[in-house]
């Protein structure tokens, strides 16, 4: 059993990413952020719900910026570029990677 708030916090300006489930068309990651001022561009081949469990961020997506916070949930649809433009101190993140045969990823 694992508990999702037992974490390594990560140097400033960086993440830490831990696989908590996966399977052939889901993969469940705890992302831990600390304190991002350097815009991490990201573009994955599926799909993927994030939901904070702990603190705030900013995401740029279709320019339009989503404040989250504690609680707020973000889905991305495969393929779409997306910008983390901060966090604010340490955010902890759920994230769920939704994979999908008929979308080739």
């Amino acid at each position: 059993m694992n508990n999702i708030f037992d974490y390594r916090v990560p140097e400033i300006d960086s993440e830490n990413f831990h696989t908590e489930f996966e399977n052939e068309n889901v993969k469940i990651k705890t992302i831990v952020s600390n304190t991002l001022s350097t815009p991490q561009i990201f573009q994955q081949d599926c799909d993927e719900w994030v939901v904070v469990l702990q603190g705030c961020a900013k995401i740029a997506m279709d320019g339009v910026i989503h404040k989250l916070k504690k609680g707020d949930t973000l889905f991305i649809p495969a393929y779409k570029e997306h910008t983390l433009l901060k966090t604010k101190k340490v955010v902890v993140w759920l994230a769920v990677y939704i994979y999908d045969e008929k979308k080739g990823n």
